[in-house]
């Protein structure tokens, strides 16, 4: 678990989360942690954004668990404040999600919300 110094806000990472980032960058050459950002879009307002990066910004927040690493910039983390991502394999496929408590709606398909 990740705590943001200036603004207390906490990100969790799971265990499946973490096992399924560390499976993906082994396969990725140069590429050292998973970026989520929230973006503008998307059918419930807001959006989140995936991407193996190689590095990071100062702005970072860095989340490490089991060797996984998961960059947040500062003004996603405003958005992500108390979120949970989790990886989950069931009946309806594979994908990373985040159960996010600032969400008052959401898309069926979990990959927008809005605040």
């Amino acid at each position: 678990m990740g705590a943001d110094a200036k603004t207390g806000m906490k990100v969790e990472l799971t265990d499946a989360a973490a096992k399924r980032i560390t499976k993906i960058l082994s396969t990725e050459p140069g590429k050292t942690a998973l970026r989520v950002a929230v973006e503008g879009g998307g059918c419930s307002g807001f959006s989140y954004k995936f991407d193996l990066v190689d590095g990071r910004n100062d702005d970072d927040f860095a989340i490490e668990k089991n060797g996984a690493t998961v960059l947040i910039d500062d003004l996603s983390l405003v958005y992500m404040g108390g979120s949970v991502i989790d990886f989950v394999d069931d009946l309806m496929g594979q994908s990373f999600q985040i159960k996010n408590p600032n969400a008052v709606a959401s898309c069926g398909c979990g990959t927008s919300f809005s605040i």
